[in-house]
């Protein structure tokens, strides 16, 4: 009989949680630490040595000799350096284990090491981490031992981000500032604060290690550069929300125990659409804490899928042809005295202050989309965003009926006097129950959908921080609800001026308002007509980072400054070149040690074979019909191979980020496209017993 468990004990025991601090810290230190968390402020040295005490006390019972300031850089994913608990031996010889409030709050990692898109030079190594108090420690059990983890922000010597929290932090106290101008104008006088939260949808695959380290593309790459179809997709439709399979039936177990004791509240897991596909959802919380559980829940995905033999593919698209992968970026605005901004009520006609927020979101998503397209982007959504199983790359609103019937009112009459209803749900079947159902149906064609008391981001890759899109979606926002109020606290009759100011933003920008089929052809061109941008590629996004309108807005609540907004798009053209040229070597790799010798051999075996059907006086035609067509295509692979190597020369060897970048989209991957085909038909034709790498069908069925 299998051991029962105890998920309430088990629940983030391996992290510092308010209610241990409030246990271990003396009531005036737990009350300031407190007080800071919820309002900001500087906690003193003295708190800060009774913290780190308690802080390592805890540690060291859990099993911690280490340390380590967690912090998230311009890498996408996380860096960490272990620092132990020993000091000196004292006059004795004695060991001691000492952990002060100077080393909890900053640290010193090399800044010069991380990408920093010329915010340092080589020589200009001193970095600081800093500690996030709103984000609990936590200890991270691993080959090297328990490890306390401090999550802290990163920033250069002369006080630049260098990491995704920063402005994720400065992100959130804009949209609170502005956020709460809003909710004063409408009489709440006991909200100090609104918090962005965030529930982050993770996808991803598993698939057999071993089988996957025979794969060098799925090594370097972290998705397959080649590869057949397999005779069964995802057409049955039988994957999604199947039974779980028992191997991964366990991984998940085990997945959902790690988590646990992390303190992410893992709630949901299936099977999703594609072969091998799942996903896992957590519950919303705090945002900057939801892009921290995000990271961990990556982390822990990887490093639990290799005790189970497999491995956990992250990659946006790992096999062309079946459904990529994303991760649903859900979020929300709630004042510290329980008010969801975006809850519309039973009469969202008749809430004013809802019909205010939303108007606001409608002209930041309008104005903004290309930020917001661009803080999606990344170098494996290019494979994803347009393709029929994600959302399409042109940002437009999904509102569903209700909502888009209130604003059609408010633009057409300036009153919304009707809300449409839900009504009731009858199944037809007397045992089972009617019920009321929702007043509008859900999009999952749409980038950016209301789904009741939330918008739900679609657009993220599954490999990407959170940290982005959410400094966007909140930097956007703040500005849209500060001009509102501007204007509003100026106001000698507030009632007519937030009635004229729904109407003007509703009517000004409904454009973006689209509850259709993102995915078909005909949404391309009437978004088209609207004016909508329509940004296909990751490289092309980057420059809305560097606009004059994106400069304005980021400098003026702090969350970038200028410097800061060339460096994120010089590091984003860095990171497309290097990833695309590593995809492109590992390609020339794959191919010219493996593929060409394996069908070379194989070609030598069928040449074999039509000369002994010759020589037995037998009809041959198929034989060398199938000889010649393996000929042809492995002629086509060299052919393209060549081109591949040349035009890899080149792009190595530009200067210019953003031109190196451009023309390692336009040309080496079109280069890499052109070897792909051949090799792939090779596959097709090649016996599988010769071919020199698993194949799709070994990967995603055989798990």
């Amino acid at each position: 009989m299998s051991e029962v468990l105890n998920v309430e004990e088990l629940f983030a025991s391996n992290v510092f949680t308010l209610g241990k601090m409030k246990e271990r810290l003396p009531k005036n230190v737990y009350k300031e630490v407190k007080k800071i968390m919820e309002q900001g402020g500087e906690l003193s040295l003295a708190a800060a040595d009774v913290v780190a005490k308690a802080m390592k006390d805890w540690a060291v019972e859990k099993g911690a000799t280490h340390y380590t300031h967690w912090f998230q850089p311009l890498t996408g994913i996380t860096a960490e350096k272990h620092d132990s608990f020993v000091t000196h031996p004292d006059e004795t010889g004695k060991m001691l284990m000492e952990f002060s409030g100077k080393e909890l709050i900053k640290g010193e990692p090399d800044a010069s090491s991380f990408p920093s898109g010329g915010l340092r030079s080589t020589f200009e190594a001193r970095g600081y981490t800093a500690w996030d108090m709103t984000s609990p420690a936590f200890i991270k059990e691993a080959a090297t031992g328990p490890i306390l983890c401090i999550p802290t922000a990163f920033c250069s010597y002369t006080g630049e981000a260098l990491d995704k929290k920063t402005p994720l932090l400065r992100s959130m106290e804009a949209v609170s500032e502005q956020a709460v101008r809003i909710v004063r104008l409408f009489g709440n006088t006991e909200a100090t604060k609104v918090t962005a939260s965030v529930g982050g949808e993770q996808e991803y695959f598993l698939v057999d290690q071993k089988k996957a380290l025979q794969r060098e593309d799925l090594i370097f790459a972290g998705r397959t550069l080649f590869g057949a179809p397999a005779p069964k997709g995802q057409e049955m439709e039988d994957h999604y929300f199947g039974v779980i399979r028992e191997r991964i039936g366990a991984y998940m177990n085990d997945l959902n125990k790690e988590l646990w004791k992390l303190g992410v509240t893992a709630k949901t897991q299936h099977n999703e659409v594609a072969p091998a596909q799942h996903e896992l959802a957590p519950i919303y919380e705090t945002a900057n804490i939801a892009v921290d559980h995000n990271q961990i829940i990556m982390e822990t995905m990887k490093r639990v899928a290799g005790k189970h033999g497999m491995r956990c593919l992250l990659h946006e698209k790992p096999f062309a042809g079946v459904n990529g992968s994303g991760k649903h970026n859900n979020w929300s605005l709630t004042t510290d005295n329980g008010i969801n901004l975006l809850d519309p009520g039973e009469t969202p006609n008749e809430n004013i202050q809802f019909l205010l927020v939303l108007a606001c979101i409608m002209k930041a998503i309008d104005i903004h989309a290309d930020l917001l397209r661009q803080s999606a982007s990344n170098v494996g959504n290019d494979h994803r965003l347009g393709a029929n199983e994600a959302p399409p790359a042109i940002i437009s609103m999904f509102l569903g009926e209700q909502l888009e019937d209130v604003v059609r009112q408010l633009v057409e009459t300036g009153v919304a006097a009707t809300s449409i209803e839900g009504g009731k749900l009858e199944t037809g079947v007397s045992t089972l129950p009617d019920f009321e159902k929702d007043a509008t149906d859900r999009n999952r064609t749409s980038p950016f959908a209301f789904t009741g008391n939330k918008f739900e981001f679609r657009m993220v890759g599954s490999s990407d921080s959170l940290a982005s899109p959410n400094t966007i979606l909140n930097a956007i926002v703040a500005e849209a609800f500060c001009e509102a109020a501007d204007r509003l606290e100026k106001a000698e009759d507030f009632d007519m001026a937030v009635h004229d100011l729904i109407k003007e933003y509703m009517t000004k920008h409904q454009r973006i308002i689209f509850n259709g089929d993102g995915y078909s052809d005909a949404w391309v061109e009437k978004a088209a007509k609207r004016g909508l941008p329509n940004i296909k590629s990751m490289v092309e996004a980057v420059d809305t980072l560097t606009t004059e309108k994106a400069i304005r807005l980021f400098e003026r609540f702090g969350i970038f400054t200028e410097a800061e907004l060339a460096s994120r798009a010089e590091v984003l053209y860095e990171t497309y070149a290097k990833t695309i040229n590593i995809e492109a070597l590992t390609m020339i790799d794959m191919a010219s040690k493996q593929i060409i010798p394996a069908v070379v051999g194989y070609t030598r075996t069928l040449a074999d074979t039509v000369l002994a059907v010759k020589e037995a006086g037998a009809d041959a035609s198929v034989q060398t019909e199938l000889l010649t067509n393996v000929s042809s295509r492995l002629k086509e692979t060299k052919e393209a191979l060549v081109k591949l190597i040349e035009v890899e020369k080149t792009a190595s060897a530009m200067d210019d980020a953003r031109a190196q970048a451009y023309f390692y989209k336009d040309t080496v991957k079109e280069a890499m496209a052109a070897l792909r085909k051949p090799a792939d038909e090779l596959e097709m034709l090649v016996d599988r017993k010769a071919w020199p790498f698993p194949t799709y069908a070994d990967l995603i069925f055989e798990v």
